[in-house]
C-alpha cells in the first residue's frame, strides 16, 4: 500500500498549498472564519523543545484553553508553580484570541461536600479576575450517574451565572463514547460550545490495535465496539445532533499525538500485556521523524482515512496517529462538509518539533478553506 501512501502525501501538500488561496486578501491576523482553539498546557514550558506563548502562533487560533489548574472537594483552586504566564494572556488579547481556564478536578468529591460549588464559582470569579482570564473550559471525565448529571447542570449554571455571555466564554469537553451525565437538554442552552473529544477511544486500556481518531467507521473492524458509540468523527457528530446540539456549538477534536503499541504486529491486531507497552507518543518530536524512515513504514487505513505505522520488517510495532492530510480533512470534513463551529486539538504543543508546527498549520488551511470549498480527494 506504499503508492497509496505516496498518493495521499501528494493530496496533503496540495490541499495545504491551495486551501488558503482564496483567502491571500486576508492579513495575517485577518479573524477566522470559524473557532480554531488550542488546548494548551502550562508543562510545555519545560518540555524539550520547550513551547510557550514565545512560540504560539497566535494569529492560526481563536481561543486557548489554558490547562494545568485543578481544583480539591471543597471548592479550592489548586494552581500548580510555574502555571501562571501573563505573556500568554497579553499575547493573547492583542492578537484577539480569547483565554479559558480549562480547569478539571475532584468532581464526584464536590458532590458530597456542602457548598462546593458555590465556593469553586467563587474561587474562580476571583482568579480569572486577577489574571485577565475570558471564561472557563470544564473538563469532567466523564459524569455518568444521575447525581453526576444533576452536579453537572447544577456546576455549569453556576459558571453561566458567574461569568456571564458575551463576555465570558463557557465550553465543556464531552466525549462520545464516555459518560451519559452530559444533560444535554438542559445544559445546551447554557455554554458557548462543547469541545467533543474524538480520539482517546482505544489505547492501553483496550486490547488490540484500534485508530486513535478514525474520522469515519471501518467497516472491517472486528472489534468496532472498542470505540462505541462515537468512534469516529462521522459517527460522534451524528451523536450530537440526536441529542440535539446544535452544530454551531460543536467543536470537533483532532489529536497532536498518537499512540506507540510496542506488541502489535497489525492494524486492529491483538495486543498483550497492553496496559504496560502502549505509549502515547508527540507528533512534531516522535512521529513525524518516523514517517516511511527509521525501520517504519506508512499505510493507510482507506475507510477511516487516518494512516497509521507498521516495522518495516515485520516484527511488532504498531502506530496509530494523524499526519497533514488526516488532520486537513477531518477539519474539513467537520467544518465544511457538516457545518460544526469549529475545531480543537489536544495539545498545541504536541506537534512542535523546535521549528514548526505541520499539523497546525493543516488546521489553519482547513479553516480558511471555506464554505463551498473542494473536498481533498482520496482515492
Amino acid at each position: 500500500m506504499s503508492h497509496y501512501f505516496r498518493f495521499f502525501t501528494l493530496l496533503a501538500c496540495l490541499a495545504l498549498l491551495c486551501a488558503p488561496c482564496s483567502f491571500a486578501q486576508n492579513s495575517p491576523n485577518a479573524q477566522l472564519p470559524k473557532r480554531l482553539i488550542a488546548d494548551y498546557g502550562y508543562w510545555s514550558r519545560t518540555q524539550t523543545p520547550p513551547y510557550s506563548a514565545a512560540q504560539i502562533p497566535f494569529k492560526k487560533l481563536t481561543h486557548i484553553n489554558h490547562a494545568g489548574v485543578s481544583f480539591n472537594a471543597d471548592g479550592s483552586l489548586s494552581v500548580p508553580d510555574g502555571f501562571l504566564e501573563p505573556e500568554l494572556i497579553s499575547k493573547a488579547h492583542a492578537a484577539g484570541v480569547k483565554v479559558l481556564l480549562l480547569l478539571g478536578g475532584d468532581f464526584t468529591g464536590m458532590e458530597t461536600t456542602a457548598g462546593s460549588i458555590s465556593a469553586l464559582v467563587a474561587n474562580l470569579q476571583t482568579f480569572e479576575a486577577e489574571h485577565g482570564y475570558d471564561g472557563v473550559d470544564i473538563d469532567w471525565e466523564y459524569p455518568s450517574s444521575t447525581l453526576d448529571e444533576t452536579t453537572f447542570f447544577n456546576l455549569m449554571s453556576a459558571l453561566r451565572t458567574a461569568f456571564p455571555s458575551p463576555n465570558y466564554f463557557l465550553s465543556a469537553d464531552v466525549a462520545p463514547w464516555g459518560g451519559t451525565g452530559y444533560d444535554f437538554p438542559q445544559v445546551t442552552p447554557i455554554v458557548d460550545y462543547f469541545n467533543i473529544m474524538t480520539y482517546d477511544c482505544a489505547g492501553p486500556w483496550t486490547d488490540d490495535g484500534q485508530l486513535n481518531s478514525p474520522i469515519f467507521p471501518d467497516p472491517t473492524n472486528p472489534q468496532p465496539y472498542e470505540c462505541e458509540p462515537g468512534g469516529s468523527v462521522k459517527e460522534a457528530i451524528d451523536i450530537y445532533l440526536q441529542s440535539n446540539v446544535p452544530l454551531a456549538k460543536m467543536n470537533i477534536g483532532t489529536p497532536f499525538y498518537g499512540y506507540f503499541y510496542k506488541n502489535v504486529t497489525a492494524l486492529f491486531g491483538p495486543c498483550t500485556n497492553c496496559e504496560n507497552t502502549v505509549l502515547s507518543e508527540n507528533y512534531g518530536t516522535f512521529i513525524k521523524q518516523r514517517i516511511n524512515a527509521k525501520g517504519w513504514q506508512t499505510f493507510y487505513d482507506l475507510y477511516s482515512l487516518v494512516p497509521y505505522m507498521l516495522r518495516a520488517d515485520g516484527k511488532p510495532g504498531y502506530i496509530t496517529y494523524d499526519d497533514t492530510f488526516s488532520t486537513y480533512y477531518r477539519v474539513w470534513y467537520s467544518l465544511w462538509q457538516r457545518g460544526t463551529g469549529g475545531t480543537f486539538m489536544w495539545a498545541l504543543d504536541e506537534d512542535y518539533d523546535g521549528t514548526s508546527q505541520d499539523l497546525l498549520d493543516a488546521m489553519y488551511s482547513a479553516t480558511l478553506a471555506g464554505a463551498g470549498s473542494a473536498a481533498p480527494m482520496v482515492p
